[in-house]
């Protein structure tokens, strides 16, 4: 028996494919823009303009970002087999864009009042990855 292997009848784990060029920008101090805009589909860079937005106050844009990059990581889990539900692991790197950024649309809709999206998303975080529920607050 695999130590991977779900023992609960649940769906697989879903592993988004790995796009290792917005995350080596990001890394080596490229503008989360620029990597947003020449990959828009790259949920790890909607994700840190939504981080950065939020930093500097500004709510309503970090909503926009984060909702952004919620929805680019949407339907990179649905070509990769997600069903709508499922464990998303934060220990994959390649899902940690997804994760963050509905970690960060879940935080954003807090801070304007959107408390049923704010539960929705934090709900849809802890059953996706309580690792990254855990690690990202």
């Amino acid at each position: 028996m695999s130590i991977h292997e779900n023992l609960l009848g649940g769906p697989p784990p879903t592993h988004l494919p790995d796009d290792p060029e917005p995350r080596e920008l990001l890394a080596n101090g490229t503008a989360p823009a620029d990597v947003a805009a020449k990959y828009p589909t790259s949920s790890l860079a909607w994700a840190q303009l939504a981080d950065e937005a939020f930093d500097g106050g500004r709510v309503v844009e970090s909503y926009a970002y984060a909702r952004t990059g919620y929805h680019r990581g949407l339907d990179a889990l649905r070509r990769a087999g997600w069903k709508g539900h499922g464990p998303v692991p934060f220990e994959h790197e390649p899902n940690r864009g997804f994760l963050r950024a509905l970690h960060a649309l879940a935080r954003a809709a807090q801070a304007i009042g959107e408390q049923e999206e704010y539960e929705r998303c934090s709900a849809f975080l802890r059953d996706s990855s309580p690792t990254a529920a855990e690690t990202l607050g």
